[in-house]
C-alpha cells in the first residue's frame, strides 16, 4: 500500500511540475531547431523533452537535408541498435539530468558520424538559444552548437 502512495506521489508531482518544466526559460524542454557549429546552416527541428525517470531525452522530429542529400537518410555510421536506422524519428539525446546551473550528465548521438559523446545543455539568451556541448571525457574536448528555440 505504502509503494502504490509512493509512486502514485511521485506521477502526481511530475505532472504538477511538468508544465513549469515546459514553460520555464531556463528549461531546454521544447523544439530547438539544430545549427550546424560549422557551416551555420538549419540542420533539423528536434524536440527534448521529459522521460519517465525525470531525465531529458531529445528525438529529431524534422530535418533539412541539402538539394543533393538523401530526403530520408539513415545512421548508416551508427551501431547497434541504431545501425541504419532513420534518423527522423531518432532518440539522439538521453539521461540529461537537471544540475545546479546546467543540464548533464547524459549522453548525444551525432548521425553524421555514429559517434556518442557525453553532453551538456544550457539556456542562454533568456531561453531563447540553447548552447549543446557534445565532448569526450572532460567539457574542454568537445564542440559547442547553438540551438534556436522554435
Amino acid at each position: 500500500m505504502f509503494q502504490t502512495f509512493k509512486h502514485l506521489s511521485i506521477l502526481i508531482a511530475f505532472f504538477l511540475l511538468f508544465p513549469i518544466l515546459a514553460n520555464d526559460a531556463s528549461s531546454p524542454i521544447g523544439k530547438w531547431k539544430t545549427i550546424d557549429d560549422s557551416t551555420k546552416v538549419a540542420k533539423s527541428i528536434v524536440k527534448i523533452s521529459a522521460a519517465s525517470d525525470g531525465k531529458l531525452i531529445g528525438k529529431i522530429i524534422q530535418i533539412f537535408p541539402g538539394p543533393k542529400e538523401d530526403p530520408n537518410p539513415k545512421c548508416d555510421k551508427c551501431e547497434g541498435d541504431r545501425k541504419n536506422q532513420p534518423i527522423l524519428g531518432m532518440t539522439f539525446l538521453w539521461d540529461i539530468e537537471k544540475r545546479e546551473s546546467d543540464w548533464g550528465n547524459g549522453h548525444i548521438l551525432d548521425p553524421d558520424n555514429g559517434k556518442i559523446y557525453r553532453a551538456k545543455l544550457k539556456t542562454i539568451d533568456e531561453g531563447k538559444r540553447l548552447e549543446v556541448r557534445g565532448f569526450i571525457g572532460i567539457s574542454l574536448l568537445g564542440r559547442t552548437q547553438y540551438w534556436e528555440r522554435q
